[in-house]
């Protein structure tokens, strides 16, 4: 992903994600009640035409790195995405101005969580996320409060300090949406329960 990322506060995406989501063998994901789902086939149009090309670009790129540097899981009405690169800069806002934040000494790694509406397939805003980092023997090495980017796909991340190259225990916690919503009834809801899930055995190198 580019190092130009701007952040952003909103944003719901249309379901493309699910085609091909692909998960690296040596990276075993798993969640409390989690069960693996298969890839679903969305639909490429609407009722007023084609899906507009950005939003299918974006979800491309997003297929193309969780299958290559991440993988997936679900539980309950989530399905959950994560992605390992670089560490990398962003824009913060200060003063009301976009000020370029470059990434902190000792910062190895930006890991990034997509939380998803299983049942749409869309991309889910307003969520709370806090991610933990596990070495092999269960000790947190680093934990952050996730925030919200835009960048060629809307996604939580933040950088992350890793102390060495070995396998780790990515565990993310999401809370329910903060946003308002529409329905008729309380049992059409969906999304309203936190859910806690953990991808086992990511490989965490300098330079990832």
């Amino acid at each position: 992903m580019s190092s130009y990322r701007p952040i952003a506060v909103t944003a719901v995406l249309t379901p493309l994600l699910l085609a091909g989501c692909g998960t690296d063998e040596a990276r075993t994901p798993t969640s409390d009640a989690a069960t693996e789902t298969p890839a679903a086939t969305p639909e490429a149009t609407t009722a007023t035409g084609a899906v507009p090309e950005g939003v299918a670009a974006q979800y491309a790129t997003l297929t193309e790195e969780v299958g290559a540097e991440g993988g997936r899981t679900s539980s309950g009405d989530w399905e959950v995405a994560y992605i390992v690169e670089p560490a990398e800069p962003w824009f913060e806002t200060t003063d009301g101005e976009p000020v370029r934040r470059e990434p902190a000494a000792g910062e190895t790694h930006h890991l990034e969580i997509i939380p998803i509406e299983a049942a749409t397939g869309r991309i889910v805003p307003d969520v709370p996320i806090h991610l933990e980092v596990l070495d092999d023997t269960g000790e947190v090495v680093d934990e952050k409060e996730l925030m919200f980017f835009n960048a060629e796909f809307f996604h939580y991340a933040h950088n992350f300090s890793i102390p060495a190259e070995g396998d780790y225990t990515l565990r993310a916690s999401l809370q329910p949406p903060e946003f308002t919503r529409h329905g008729e009834s309380l049992e059409e809801l969906t999304l309203l329960e936190p859910v806690t899930v953990t991808f086992e055995e990511v490989r965490l190198e300098p330079g990832d």
